[in-house]
């Protein structure tokens, strides 16, 4: 179709001009490419024909989405892809015009796409989806998504829109109530904890108090995954009825890594079948590096410096969970940009406690001064407060040059300072080496 060549072209055009200027993840590309053809979507996956998969949720959608991609192609599949983390409709298209051919129509056997959960309906209404993996529901970005059940509502739709298999959080009332809503003869699957550590369900999850005490889990039936931890990289998959997975080693560490994983896995099952090996699936997870931001080390003049993103209560506190109570050095960036939330007042939901003993080096961002008020309540001592990044990063990095540091930052604070450390220290683009893979 002469319009969608014309679209791509354009896209690409836009893409490489985006890039000459350090756009990075930039939409543009794809509202340019939208603009010349408004059914880019449609006619690009037109040929995908063993499914569009999209991954939603509050928490874990980049994460899950790379897991899924490595299991997936580890197993022979074409997979097409938005390794980015831009999960608005035209950042998806961004991300796929680096792939496509000038006639726009994607060659892949898959298309695994990560969405917001607002656009990810927006998807559907263009190109239904065959499969829906729906992760989490928790307080997040209030100024766009409003209070917790608004979210949970726009999962449920998407969920009632796949056409083959929906996969949910057994865990989670809100995920785990959509199968109310999914249409008879689509399947569905779900992932979650083993019983053994479901006390430590609080620590990934932000249950309402109205479901806490009556909430029951629906039966799992064939195809669940539950996750049965060994230590804080290594796991199992427990597969009731079925063959066990593991153990898992996973590069990226902590119990929510390890959930993203299970729930990949239940949906690779689900969309390969037969052809599904539990080996191939550990050892493809084994391969998989933490996406930009998500618990990536970099490498600062011999020390590591971990870069962790957090964007709401549930994800601060899983990270805390993780992270916080180890003595490194360690820097805090809040901004609150639109992609962040205008709201902040999440900071005051998430308990900084853990941090009280080793203290913050840095506060930084729009919110410094905020964040620093804020580990002042928990009686958390803080070195020192510099709003603008690029400054805070280097007095940071200079005062702890010989030891172990670590970065908490919201969205796109993370961006902004990952932006610069990969100009130092040669690291890959946003998303390359997902493309890569």
């Amino acid at each position: 179709m002469l319009r969608t060549t014309a679209a791509v072209i354009a896209g690409k055009a836009a893409r490489a001009a985006s890039r000459v200027r350090g756009g990075g993840g930039s939409a543009f590309p794809g509202l340019v490419a939208e603009r010349v053809d408004p059914r880019f979507l449609e006619h690009a996956l037109a040929d995908v024909r063993e499914g569009v998969v999209v991954v939603t949720g509050t928490n874990g959608k980049t994460t899950t989405t790379r897991m899924l991609v490595a299991l997936l192609r580890a197993h022979g599949k074409r997979v097409l892809t938005n390794p980015t983390g831009s999960n608005f409709t035209r950042g998806v298209i961004s991300s796929m015009l680096k792939d496509l051919p000038l006639s726009g129509r994607a060659r892949a056997d898959i298309a695994v796409l990560e969405l917001d959960e607002a656009h990810a309906l927006k998807f559907a209404e263009v190109v239904a989806p065959s499969h829906a993996l729906l992760l989490n529901v928790a307080r997040d970005q209030l100024d766009r998504f409003a209070e917790i059940d608004h979210t949970a509502r726009l999962l449920e739709r998407l969920a009632g829109q796949a056409t083959e298999g929906v996969v949910l959080n057994i865990d989670d009332p809100y995920v785990a109530r959509s199968r109310e809503v999914i249409p008879e003869g689509v399947t569905v699957r779900y992932f979650g904890l083993d019983a053994s550590i479901a006390h430590r369900l609080p620590e990934i999850l932000e249950t309402d108090v109205r479901f806490a005490e009556e909430y029951a889990p629906p039966e799992s039936g064939d195809g669940a995954g539950f996750l049965r931890p060994r230590d804080e990289r290594e796991f199992d998959i427990v597969v009731p009825g079925g063959e066990d997975i593991g153990p898992v080693a996973l590069q990226q560490r902590g119990l929510a890594a390890m959930i993203n994983a299970t729930a990949a896995t239940t949906t690779a099952r689900m969309v390969l079948g037969d052809a599904f090996s539990p080996g191939t699936a550990a050892r493809a997870l084994a391969q998989v590096r933490p996406p930009f931001g998500r618990g990536e080390v970099v490498d600062v003049d011999g020390q590591p410096l971990e870069l962790v993103l957090v964007k709401n209560p549930a994800g601060f506190t899983v990270a805390l969970s993780t992270y916080g109570s180890e003595p490194v050095a360690t820097m805090i960036a809040i901004n609150d940009d639109y992609a962040d939330g205008r709201d902040v007042s999440w900071l005051y939901d998430v308990s900084f406690e853990s941090l009280r003993g080793r203290g913050v080096a840095m506060t930084s961002g729009i919110r410094a001064y905020d964040m620093a008020l804020r580990l002042q309540y928990d009686d958390v001592p803080v070195d020192a407060i510099e709003p603008a990044l690029v400054p805070a990063l280097d007095r940071f990095i200079s005062a702890h040059r010989d030891e172990p540091k670590r970065l908490f930052c919201t969205y796109t604070a993370m961006m902004s300072l990952r932006r610069t450390l990969a100009a130092r220290y040669d690291l890959p683009e946003f998303g390359e080496e997902a493309a890569d893979a």
